[in-house]
């Protein structure tokens, strides 16, 4: 007798797990970040050109809106927030847009970004908020510090994050909200640098994010990385001219979350189709020994592959730094 059948119920028994431990997070817990007010930011809309002064006019004026949600946040009580504003609003950092309601969105730029020849664009998935931005940012450093002169990395927080452990980071409500802002955006740096190789680099759930938006995307490559799963069963589904790449790290727990969808009456749970499996047709690269949150990490074999491809030259021999010296 095939063993099949029972591989199925085990999946779909660890996935029904899996939603009643979601389930059984405090909703307190769940809500405490959206809840610190934040003033309405008063820069909006598209950024004109990547010229340097304009540029540096929408840092300004976007340091200001991160200000005055800081001032907020003080006034509220909640001094952590506060604190993570406050280096968030330093004079060297580079935003395009922020705004600190509903649990904080933002757009920061690594590099310069009115010369980029290659831009990589960050997509975190769940549990990173303004609370816990400084993880993304760290990414950012490392990957930018990785690739050298001539690019730019963009971490992109452009959607409200669900938490780790939560029902909403095992379906894919939030990453169809996130989608539309995420194509807007894309669209928005094509015109912005229309010449620049531009790749989604995108994590955990945040390959949920960038599989929803792909059919629309403006992008050369995407990249999903320690991905519990798309929502679709193959690259061809995501009907994109960009090169999907997956990898997976050796230590990642996501290895262990069941690949399978289990329909419900209102909402489907799970990701289904693994992207580093054959089926998925991803092109593979060496994700090295880490672990989940090592994929940007100094030093990792993870960090130098995602480099190389955002560099155009996966395959080479050469680091992006080398090649671009």
């Amino acid at each position: 007798m095939s063993s099949h059948p029972r591989i199925s119920r085990l999946r779909r028994g660890l996935l029904a797990a899996l939603v009643a431990a979601s389930v059984a997070v405090p909703v307190s817990g769940a809500a405490g970040p959206a809840a610190v007010p934040a003033p309405a930011p008063a820069v909006r809309g598209p950024l004109r050109t990547a010229a340097p002064e304009d540029l540096a006019e929408r840092y300004a004026a976007t340091r200001a809106d991160i200000g005055a949600a800081e001032r907020t946040a003080a006034r509220h009580g909640d001094r952590g927030r506060a604190a993570a504003l406050h280096t968030m609003a330093g004079p060297a950092r580079s935003f395009l847009s922020f705004d600190g309601r509903d649990g904080g969105r933002g757009v920061e730029v690594v590099g310069d970004l009115s010369r980029a020849e290659r831009i990589a664009v960050l997509i975190p998935g769940a549990g990173i908020d303004i609370d816990h931005y400084w993880r993304l940012r760290n990414g950012a450093l490392a990957l930018r510090k990785e690739l050298g002169a001539g690019s730019a990395v963009v971490a992109w927080l452009g959607y409200r994050t669900p938490a780790t452990a939560s029902p909403a980071s095992l379906t894919s409500g939030r990453a169809t909200e996130a989608a539309q802002e995420l194509v807007r955006f894309s669209g928005e740096l094509k015109r912005l640098r229309p010449a620049a190789r531009t790749t989604l680099l995108c994590h955990s759930y945040g390959s949920v994010v960038c599989a929803r938006a792909a059919h629309g995307l403006r992008v050369d490559d995407i990249v999903l990385y320690g991905s519990p799963g798309t929502g679709y069963p193959d690259v061809a589904a995501l009907h994109t001219p960009a090169t999907v790449w997956a990898g997976r790290a050796s230590h990642d727990w996501i290895a262990d979350v069941p690949h399978a969808e289990l329909r419900l009456p209102f909402v489907t749970v799970g990701f289904g189709t693994d992207p580093v499996s054959p089926g998925f047709g991803a092109e593979i690269f060496a994700a090295g020994s880490g672990g989940h949150s090592d994929y940007l990490k100094t030093g990792s074999e993870s960090l130098r592959s995602i480099a190389r491809i955002v560099a155009g030259t996966a395959g080479s021999a050469k680091t992006p730094g080398e090649r671009h010296a």
